[in-house]
């Protein structure tokens, strides 16, 4: 089972070390699993949350994850955005970008350093509307009772999460041109900045996770008519609906994946810039990470641990709150990449060790109910 799921994993892991060694020797190969590493660190949250969407999707698109979504998170969060960002902020075409990157490190590592707060603040945003709409929910199973159980009754309140995210962004943009003007700078435009790039996050949600969230309901209701009426079905012959509604949820839910495990590696391509500019060592780490994340995704689904271990998906949320509120600190501030890995390691390890706690509880109960069950022989 594990080396069905992490094959290809371990597979990409040897050619990406072999590929580092030939093109920079044995310090790249050092700094390719560094990268490797700190990306599995980053997004092992990331993989949690995944996995509680992927496994409502049916085979087929959890295999149009592994392959396309794999490809996109690959290839696309790692080597192509970064080019990207410089085009973009440089005012630059696509090869021109890809020379600076290969040619001018030091100046394509600036130029990307530059663009942080806007990829921070859409990054940052989206992250927190998932936060938001995950501890305002009133949730039958909590982990933390005493903060879920108030924020639940809070949650019913219309476009609460809205609310608070956008005054969340204001309150960043305000202190990040209050900053520039105690400095003496005239950086205005960086506030402006902030305050579009947190806005399009919030509508890349809203929209994104609106879709898929509506699509979803409707497969639900779908689902339950059908098995109400399964014997009339049976008897009239009509064709089911299902399979079409359920291509409609899932292409969105899998739009949804996309944009989230984008804003997942937005700390990590930055990050990325704390070990090496070199844009080749850079898209082989990071890239062996991600594979192994995508591959984490599908065994906490087969292996169906998010149903045994409950609180699993609360830590991750948490830690999606954690990551969100460091990117949005990090547009003004500077924060070691290592604390941001460790919060996230420590809130899903403790979601895990209290899931176990649970589960032993419950086995007792269950064991000493039987018990008092049992009827003496011979009475």
């Amino acid at each position: 089972m594990v080396l069905k799921t992490f094959g290809w994993s371990f597979a990409v892991t040897a050619l990406g070390l072999v590929a580092a060694i030939l093109f920079g020797g044995w310090t790249a190969f050092g700094i390719v699993a560094i990268l490797s590493i700190l990306e599995i660190s980053l997004s092992f949250d990331n993989a949690v949350v995944n996995a509680g969407i992927l496994k409502k999707m049916n085979a087929f698109w959890q295999k149009i994850f592994l392959t396309i979504g794999i490809l996109i998170a690959v290839f696309g969060m790692r080597l192509v955005f970064p080019v990207v960002i410089v085009a973009v902020s440089a005012s630059l075409g696509p090869i021109e970008a890809v020379d600076l990157a290969l040619s001018d490190k030091d100046r394509y590592q600036e130029l990307v350093t530059d663009a942080h707060p806007s990829i921070a603040a859409f990054g940052g945003m989206f992250l927190l509307m998932i936060f938001l709409d995950f501890i305002f929910e009133d949730r039958d199973i909590k982990w933390l009772t005493w903060i879920e159980r108030p924020l639940g009754k809070l949650g019913k309140v219309d476009m609460l999460s809205v609310c608070i995210a956008l005054i969340v962004l204001l309150t960043a943009s305000l202190t990040v041109g209050a900053n520039a003007h105690q400095h003496g700078g005239t950086h205005v435009d960086k506030a402006e900045t902030v305050l579009l790039a947190g806005i399009g996050g919030l509508i890349t949600y809203m929209i994104v996770g609106g879709l898929s969230g509506f699509f979803e309901n409707r497969l639900e209701e779908q689902e339950e008519r059908e098995h109400e009426a399964e014997e009339k079905a049976e008897r009239t012959g009509k064709p089911k609906t299902a399979l079409a509604i359920g291509g409609q949820a899932a292409f969105f839910m899998f739009l949804y994946l996309e944009v989230l495990d984008a804003s997942f590696s937005f700390d990590g391509v930055i990050g990325a810039f704390a070990i090496t500019n070199d844009i080749v060592l850079m898209a082989l780490g990071l890239g062996i990470g991600a594979m192994y994340v995508r591959s984490l995704t599908v065994y906490l689904v087969r292996q169906g641990t998010l149903d045994e271990y409950v609180y699993l998906e609360h830590g991750a949320h948490y830690a999606i709150g954690a990551l969100a509120a460091l990117l949005l600190i990090t547009i003004q501030y500077e924060i070691n990449e290592i604390i941001t890995g460790l919060i996230g390691v420590v809130l899903i390890g403790l979601s895990f060790w209290s899931s176990v706690r649970r589960n032993r509880a419950h086995a007792a109960a269950e064991g000493s109910a039987g018990e008092k069950t049992e009827v003496p022989s011979g009475v």
